[in-house]
């Protein structure tokens, strides 16, 4: 694996002095603006509350994280000061309102946002979000591609990591209809292994994948046959792998963890299994405080011991794509730019 200097900068500043990546999302925006609207009874949650919080996270948790996940429009304006310098910076770049009609969902970038801007601002990566189905309408799986190649393109253009998170979601013909930002009720094990199989091709430039369990959250049991489902995955990305979360509970994603840590995982980049408990007791705020400095802490501390443990180290994956032959030119280019100095 020989990456280029500034995606090798970015993996290192992410990850822990063994590689292993212990990373914290504060990037949510529906699931935590729809809640609080709700509690104060009004359409939009104010943005002080939402920022307020993700403050609270920022503050707390990432001590005990390697890096932490934020987003443009609350997390970044208002907590980008708070943010320890000696951790990694992930910036989301996806919007959360997709697009949506009876073929699918489509993606699209931030407004006023760029992999150049993240990477001018000292983002140490690049994080998109990108649903997919391989069964969506042609149309939406081709809008899909292209718009994760552009993105992969341009962090090779800027020497920057593309940190991408896939997942499935229900169709409108579905049972289990739903636009929340929750694990797909019913999953299909084989949509998610073939929408990692698609992105795992190198002409999308991906350097780190973000992946949900191919699993129900209540089906990672332990047995071996929800084992092997794990090991295709990891198998089929080829590359650095962190699991999300997708709101499932701290019993659950520990267990899911442990299936991915043995499949090679090389740790985790979760949000709510880590603080959605203490996010309920909005809008009490010192109650909030009292549960993240606790129980949050308390998680984030034990998950990450499970990893440090268990996980595999990302410079010890055998690569290809965006971590080997697709880094030729890049190197090539890198070394003419800075020739005679």
């Amino acid at each position: 694996m020989n990456p280029t200097p500034g995606k090798l900068w970015g993996l290192r500043r992410m990850a822990d002095q063994n590689g292993i990546f212990k990373m914290t999302a504060v990037d949510q925006r529906p699931p935590i603006k729809g809640p609080i609207a709700a509690q104060l009874g009004v359409e939009h949650a104010p943005w002080d509350q939402v920022a307020g919080f993700k403050g609270l996270l920022v503050e707390t948790l990432q001590a005990n994280s390697t890096a932490m996940l934020l987003d443009p429009h609350f997390a970044i304006p208002h907590s980008i000061d708070k943010v320890d310098p000696t951790k990694g910076l992930i910036v989301t770049l996806e919007d959360s309102l997709f697009q949506e009609d009876e073929g699918g969902r489509t993606s699209a970038d931030i407004d006023d946002w760029s992999v150049e801007k993240i990477k001018r601002m000292g983002g140490d990566a690049v994080k998109v979000l990108a649903w997919y189905r391989p069964d969506a309408a042609e149309r939406v799986c081709k809008a899909q591609q292209d718009y994760v190649k552009r993105l992969g393109e341009q962090c090779a253009k800027y020497d920057i990591p593309f940190l991408f998170e896939l997942l499935v979601y229900p169709l409108a013909s579905d049972q289990h209809q739903t636009k929340e930002y929750v694990e797909m009720k019913g999953k299909n094990s084989d949509h998610v292994l073939q929408s990692v199989e698609e992105f795992a091709k190198p002409e999308y430039g991906i350097d780190v994948f973000k992946l949900e369990s191919p699993v129900n959250a209540e089906d990672a049991d332990g047995s071996a046959k929800t084992q092997a489902i794990f090991d295709e995955m990891g198998r089929l990305a080829g590359r650095p792998w962190v699991m999300l979360s997708a709101g499932s509970g701290k019993a659950e994603f520990k267990n899911i963890l442990e299936h991915a840590f043995a499949a090679g995982a090389s740790g985790f980049l979760a949000g709510r299994a880590i603080w959605l408990d203490a996010f309920n007791a909005y809008p009490n705020w010192d109650q909030i405080r009292k549960e993240l400095e606790t129980d949050a802490v308390a998680y984030l501390k034990d998950i990450g011991s499970l990893a440090d443990s268990q996980a595999k180290s990302w410079q010890t994956h055998k690569c290809y794509g965006a971590m080997g032959a697709h880094f030729a030119p890049a190197d090539a280019s890198f070394r003419h730019q800075y020739e005679g100095f």
